[in-house]
């Protein structure tokens, strides 16, 4: 844009469009002309073009009287009407109970989400609309909530649920596109475009008021825009469809006077004490201009409060201080109206003309109006604050946005119609599996995070947009089906430990998957049933320590009989009083017991079931006493003898025969003592039992008296 050129603005209302030139100059702008002129035919509704062409005629014929006393005009200054501006209020809920905490991106994603839905929302309520047929202007976040509840950062935080409310403002594209078609049709080009309430706000409240509440309402012919500033900000816009054209009717109906002669005569009652009409009957009449205010003024107030009543629904109170612009604000005591029904101090509610633009060199000779408030104010912002358009390419496709804030990677998202949602990669698939007789579902690993490249290089979606910046999306790889094992499945079970003659044992956990026991280790499977089992027995720890196969009950066969033997098995104190296996023990019981690992014998086994298995005698042998043992049955494992000194074994199978005969003869007693054969050569024994000479064959008898000798043999 040159400094020597003036600025070409054009402000295209409902009723009449305003073309003027503004010349730079060092800072300040001086007015060089305007021209106002009104539509033809309705070609403009609600701020948006509905009729191009005729729009396009009457900018023509603007331009063209411009050029003849001005030179040629290429570019020009528009602005997109604030009354088409949509706000939309919009929430996202995420399930974040398994992943880790919130990143910046996450919550910058989950910010955006809610904004392409408040789009999805407001293209389902606007007939025939796609939900990317609009600009997002800004959008600001309203709550953020943990698990429901209002929280003022979700960042690094962690929980069930997180959601985020946002209120988003839109443009919707048509307007802009239909301006730049009916400036097309006029040989024009775009060289600025803004929002009329930005481009008002801009020349009349600077940005260090612009932390006060106040309302700036722009009253045209059709629709009076309302914006509202805080915070160093515009926090809201709205619109009311009732303006200037309500006051006109109100002429009209009451004095029976066409359109134009009613338009006529409400601006002449801003500079006349008295006005003239002549009605459709032919009628001239004089009214005193009081006469008349009192006439119309129930249609003043209705447009009082219908304007009051959208700053009050915008705000939520009332504003500090209301601002009047556009033709409309002359309306008669309008003023005063708003500050009745606002409850302002009559100093806080004021019309402001262009003459309040302090970067406006001012011409004595010139009327500086409120109408020229806005139009000068576009011209203005094309200079100071531009709102250009610029192209970016995303996956490939050119795309060119409206540059009205300052845009993000996540802005080129949204414009692209990427479903900002749908870039995380999908949860893995979820097993299913029963634990302790209950199902449950186990979640995959969280999908991962899409791939952003602006210029080939990794990027967020908050990072800066500039004009022919290339990005690159690519959806996050989905994530892996869940894989745990058992151990992490079911975390930390406590078990009991106990004292085992001074040891400190830790009962053991079993595992099983489907009846089956497995390690803590094993990976879980879909369907899986799973259990486990404590060791909670005296029975259970002495299997676990591996000394229940020592104190378990023999069973063998004998005789063709089943015999169970239980004398091996030890005595088990817990805490010092005797307990049988079946004890279920408790956390620190102390247990004593003494293992008896020698094995048990044939001997021990008859006995225990009462059976003799020896008969017995003392005698005295040679002054000695010496006891006589005599087996008093005999035993056989598959058919061949065995001693009753062997050992028995579980399932084995015995025989046994019981002896009649328990007498002792003296021979026996050769099994008990020792004597050297060979030194007998040459000689004899001599036996006596109880001083009685005796044979081997003589019967012994408990307490006999047995005296053996050796006498030499005489040689003869």
């Amino acid at each position: 844009m040159s400094a020597d050129l003036p600025l070409f603005a054009l402000d295209i209302g409902t009723r009449t469009v305003v073309g003027l030139l503004l010349q730079p100059n060092d800072g300040t702008y001086q007015l060089i002309d305007k021209i106002v002129k009104e539509h033809d035919e309705r070609a403009m509704l609600d701020g948006q073009i509905h009729d191009v062409p005729a729009v396009a005629k009457v900018i023509q014929q603007i331009k063209n009287s411009l050029e003849a006393k001005h030179g040629p005009l290429k570019k020009v200054c528009v602005a997109a009407a604030g009354r088409s501006l949509k706000t939309k209020r919009s929430q996202m809920t995420v399930d974040i109970e398994t992943k880790p905490m919130l990143t910046r991106d996450d919550l910058l994603h989950l910010e955006l989400s809610a904004v392409q839905n408040a789009q999805f929302l407001l293209a389902n309520e606007e007939a025939n609309q796609s939900a990317y047929e609009y600009y997002c202007v800004g959008y600001s976040v309203l709550a953020y909530r943990l698990d429901g509840e209002i929280i003022g950062s979700l960042l690094d935080q962690s929980g069930k649920e997180a959601s985020v409310e946002v209120i988003a403002t839109f443009l919707p594209k048509v307007v802009v596109e239909s301006l730049l078609a009916a400036l097309a049709r006029a040989d024009l080009e775009l060289e600025a475009l803004t929002l009329e309430p930005i481009a008002a706000i801009n020349v009349l409240i600077p940005p260090s008021m612009r932390r006060l509440n106040v309302a700036l309402v722009d009253i045209g012919a059709g629709t009076s825009d309302i914006a509202l500033t805080a915070e160093n900000t515009i926090i809201a816009y709205g619109m009311v469809p009732v303006a200037g054209d309500e006051i006109t009717e109100a002429i009209s109906d009451s004095y029976l006077l066409d359109f134009p002669d009613a338009e006529k005569v409400k601006r002449d009652l801003l500079h006349q004490d008295s006005v003239s009409m002549i009605d459709i009957l032919g009628n001239e009449i004089l009214y005193e201009k009081t006469e008349v205010e009192a006439t119309i003024e129930a249609s003043i107030r209705q447009l009082a409060k219908s304007i009051t009543d959208e700053i009050l629904h915008l705000n939520g109170q009332a504003p500090q201080a209301v601002m009047l612009v556009g033709g409309g604000s002359l309306t008669p005591n309008l003023p005063q109206f708003i500050q009745e029904y606002l409850g302002l101090a009559s100093n806080r509610v004021a019309i402001r003309g262009a003459d309040a633009i302090k970067l406006l060199d001012k011409n004595a000779e010139e009327v500086y109006g409120p109408e020229l408030v806005t139009p000068i104010g576009i011209a203005i912002a094309a200079k100071e604050n531009p709102i250009e358009y610029i192209s970016i390419i995303v996956n490939n496709r050119t795309l060119r946005l409206f540059d009205v804030k300052k845009l993000t990677v996540g802005d080129g998202l949204l414009a692209a119609g990427i479903d900002i949602a749908k870039l995380y990669g999908k949860p893995g698939l979820a097993l299913m599996v029963t634990v302790f007789g209950k199902l449950i579902s186990i979640p995959g690993q969280h999908g991962g995070p899409p791939i952003l490249l602006k210029n080939d290089q990794p990027t967020s979606l908050d990072a800066p947009l500039e004009a022919n910046d290339c990005l690159h999306v690519q959806r996050g790889q989905d994530g892996e089906s869940s894989t745990i094992t058992i151990k992490d499945l079911l975390g930390d079970i406590p078990s009991k430990q106990i004292l085992l003659n001074n040891e400190l044992v830790e009962l053991p956990i079993t595992y099983y998957i489907n009846n089956q026991e497995v390690s803590a280790d094993t990976i879980v499977a879909e369907r899986n049933v799973i259990t486990t089992k404590n060791a909670n027995t005296l029975r259970d720890l002495l299997q676990y320590k591996g000394y229940l196969s020592y104190i378990r009950p023999i069973t063998v066969t004998v005789n063709e009989e089943n015999w169970t033997y239980t004398n091996h098995l030890p005595d088990i104190f817990v805490n010092g009083k005797k307990q049988s296996l079946d004890y279920v023990l408790a956390n620190h019981d102390n247990i004593e017991m003494e293992l008896k690992h020698s094995s048990s014998t044939i001997q021990d086994l008859l006995l225990s079931k009462g059976y003799d298995t020896q008969w017995s005698i003392r005698v005295t042998y040679n002054g000695e006493p010496l006891v006589l043992t005599k087996n008093t049955v005999d035993v056989f494992r598959n058919e061949q003898p065995v001693s009753l000194d062997e050992a028995f074994h579980p399932n084995d199978s015995f025989t046994f025969k019981t002896k009649n005969n328990r007498s002792f003869i003296l021979q026996d007693l050769f099994s008990f003592i020792e004597i050297n054969i060979a030194s007998l050569v040459g000689k004899r024994l001599s036996i006596k039992i109880n001083g009685d000479e005796a044979s081997f064959s003589s019967p012994l008898s408990d307490k006999d008296q047995v005296d053996i000798s050796v006498i030499e043999v005489s040689k003869t």
